[in-house]
C-alpha cells in the first residue's frame, strides 16, 4: 500500500496559519489614521476641495484676469449704464457686473481672495507661533513666568476683539504707521493688528495642554535622564500638542478672515484702490437696492470661504480625536 505521508500536507503549508499562532497585526501610523477618519467626513472633503480650488485661483488671478483682459482697478466708463452712469449687472463680458467708477467686480473678487488669503494665513501663523511658544513656557515652568504671561494674556482679552483691533489699526494707517516706520499702513498693519488680538487664545489653550502633559511619565523619565527643559519642551512636549494646534489654527482662520473684512469695512484695513472684500462691500452698501451684484459676489465669496474653513476645521478636529472611531 503506498504511502500518501509524501502527498498530504498540513493546512498552515498552504499559506494559513498554523493552529494556535496569531495573524499578523498591522500597524498604522497616526497620519494614516487621521486620514482614514478623514476620507470619511465627504462634507470636510467638499470644503477642503473649495479651498485648495480657491487658493489656485487666487495664485492664478492675475493671469485670469489678463485673460478678461479687466484689471482689477481698470476703469471702463463704457460699461456704465449710458444714462445715468450707475453700475450694471453681470453679462457675457463683466461675469460679476461693474462697480460705481465701471471696474469689473470679478476680478477685483478674485483679488480680493489673494487678499483675504494672505493676511488669513500670514497673520494665523504668527499668532500661533508666538502662542504656542509663550503658552509652552508659561505652562512648564510656571512660577513668576505664568503669572506674567497668564495676566497679559487676561488683560488683552478683556478688550473687546474688534475695538482692540480697531484701535491698533488706526494708529498705524496714517502717516509712516508704527513702530518708527516698521510696520506700514495697510496689509501689515491688517496682519500686527490680528495677531496681537488672537495669539491669546492659542496660548491659553497651550498652557493648559502644557500643565497636564508635563506630569506625565514620559515627562519624568526625561527629566532623569538628564534631558533639558529647552529638550523636553520642544521634543517631548511639542510633539504632543501637534493635534491642538492643527484643530486651532484651522478654525482661526475664517475668523481672521472675518476680522480683516471688518477692519476693512471699516475703513482701517486694506488700502484702496488695492482689491478688499471688506472694502467692496462697505462701498456697495449704499447702492444694495440698485446694484445688488456689487453686495452680492463678495459677500458670496466670504461666506463661502469662513464657511468651507469652518467645515475643515471640524472634520480635522473629528478626525484627530480618537474617540470618533
Amino acid at each position: 500500500m503506498a504511502s500518501t505521508a509524501g502527498t498530504l500536507q498540513e493546512p498552515w503549508q498552504h499559506g494559513r496559519p498554523a493552529p494556535g499562532a496569531e495573524a499578523e497585526i498591522v500597524g498604522r501610523a497616526p497620519l494614516q489614521l487621521f486620514w482614514e477618519r478623514f476620507r470619511e467626513d465627504r462634507v470636510a472633503l467638499v470644503a477642503l476641495a473649495f479651498i485648495v480650488l480657491e487658493v489656485l485661483l487666487a495664485i492664478c488671478a492675475p493671469w485670469v484676469v489678463d485673460l478678461l483682459g479687466h484689471p482689477p482697478n481698470a476703469q471702463f466708463p463704457s460699461a456704465l449704464n449710458a444714462q445715468f452712469g450707475t453700475p450694471t449687472g453681470p453679462t457675457s463680458q463683466f461675469l460679476f457686473g461693474v462697480d460705481t467708477v465701471g471696474r469689473d467686480v470679478f476680478s477685483r473678487v478674485l483679488y480680493g481672495a489673494r487678499v483675504s488669503l494672505e493676511v488669513a494665513i500670514v497673520a494665523t501663523t504668527f499668532a500661533v507661533v508666538i502662542g504656542v511658544v509663550l503658552g509652552m513656557v508659561a505652562g512648564y515652568f510656571r512660577g513668576w513666568v505664568d503669572t506674567l504671561v497668564s495676566r497679559f494674556i487676561d488683560v488683552t482679552l478683556a478688550f473687546p476683539i474688534l475695538l482692540l483691533a480697531l484701535g491698533i489699526a488706526s494708529s498705524c494707517s496714517l502717516g509712516n504707521g508704527c513702530a518708527a516706520g516698521l510696520i506700514k499702513p495697510g496689509l501689515g498693519t491688517v496682519i500686527v493688528a490680528i495677531v496681537v488680538v488672537n495669539w491669546t487664545y492659542i496660548g491659553r489653550i497651550i498652557r493648559g495642554q502644557v500643565l497636564s502633559l508635563r506630569e506625565k511619565e514620559f515627562i519624568e523619565a526625561a527629566r532623569a535622564g538628564g534631558a533639558g527643559s529647552a529638550t523636553i519642551l520642544f521634543r517631548e512636549i511639542l510633539p504632543n500638542l501637534v493635534g491642538p494646534i492643527v484643530v486651532y489654527a484651522t478654525l482661526i482662520i475664517p475668523a481672521n478672515i472675518l476680522l480683516e473684512a471688518a477692519l476693512s469695512y471699516l475703513g482701517v484695513g486694506i488700502n484702496p484702490p488695492q482689491a478688499s472684500w471688506g472694502e467692496m462691500l462697505a462701498e456697495a452698501t449704499p447702492i444694495f437696492n440698485t446694484a445688488w451684484w456689487f453686495f452680492l459676489f463678495p459677500g458670496l465669496a466670504l461666506l463661502l470661504t469662513v464657511l468651507a474653513f469652518n467645515l475643515l476645521g471640524d472634520g480635522i478636529r473629528d478626525a484627530l480625536d480618537p474617540k470618533t472611531a
